[in-house]
């Protein structure tokens, strides 16, 4: 961004993308053209949406007075812009998932923490020192509200149990080890 006095607020933008080489660039293109930094790009490649296209959740920050310009121009460059907002997300958790991360489909769990929950992938580290097939480890940084964030270690914890995955994560305030 040219002028780093201006005041940036962060956004997040939910497109539909149609499954071809490209469309994630062309979508992103007017973001960077209208002065909007990337914060994070999550693209669900494995899943669809029911017109049949991929969703991508795109992060971005930028000034407020920008921000309706970057989504005018997607919608320009014919991108179909779901959902586009400021960020509501004021808290920042980090859980540790092990186990068959990757043969329990690890595109469907990111995506079912997302939808089931408050809160948006913000980061994923995925480990499979021994290979795709064996015991394997994801470190997921998520952001949600303040209040949610117990609801949201209880989804993550719901769907690591239906999917046999073992989760590692943070004290929440007022909780005490044994």
């Amino acid at each position: 961004m040219a002028n780093h006095d201006e005041h940036v607020q962060a956004y997040t933008v939910r497109l539909e993308l149609a499954d071809e080489p490209g469309e994630l660039l062309h979508a992103l293109e007017p973001i960077a053209e209208h002065g909007g930094n990337l914060l994070s790009v999550f693209h669900e490649r494995g899943s669809l949406t029911p017109r049949g296209h991929i969703p991508v959740e795109v992060d971005l920050e930028c000034p407020p007075d920008r921000f309706e310009t970057i989504v005018s121009a997607l919608r320009t460059a014919s991108v179909n812009v779901i959902r586009a907002g400021a960020e509501r997300y004021d808290e920042e958790i980090t859980v540790v998932l092990t186990g068959h991360i990757i043969d329990t489909d690890v595109s469907d769990t990111l995506s079912r923490v997302t939808s089931e929950s408050n809160t948006s992938v913000v980061d994923i580290s995925l480990s499979a020192p021994e290979g795709t097939s064996d015991v394997s480890s994801a470190r997921l940084r998520l952001a949600t509200d303040a209040a949610e964030t117990d609801s949201v270690l209880d989804t993550v914890a719901a769907i690591a149990d239906e999917k046999e995955l073992r989760v590692i994560a943070p004290l929440t305030d007022g909780e005490v080890v044994a």
